[in-house]
């Protein structure tokens, strides 16, 4: 049976097309939690998002390494429309 995949939409839940401040990544990370905890998948997408930052990404994603197994993640958390020159920030948070 396949699971539930939920769509985050990181500027709707932000309020703003820069995801730069750590209390905006906590608020992401407790929505994905909460979703991981009810046994869904989310789809992070990062559409009108003109800034992000790795202080935002450590605390929207790097806490989740704390929680869960890298293995668990791979499967459970994907990323859409993130741009380019973006994914270095995800790669060096999932590094750390």
């Amino acid at each position: 049976m396949e699971k539930e995949t939920i769509r985050l939409i990181v500027n709707d839940l932000i309020g703003n097309d820069t995801a730069v401040s750590t209390d905006d990544g906590d608020v992401i990370f407790q929505r994905i939690k909460s979703i991981f905890d009810a046994r869904k998948q989310v789809v992070l997408d990062f559409e009108r998002i003109q800034m992000l930052t790795t202080a935002f990404l450590n605390a929207a994603i790097g806490q989740l390494y704390s929680e869960y197994k890298s293995d668990y993640l791979n499967q459970n958390l994907k990323l859409e429309n993130v741009a380019d020159e973006d994914k270095i920030l995800f790669k060096k948070v999932v590094e750390r």
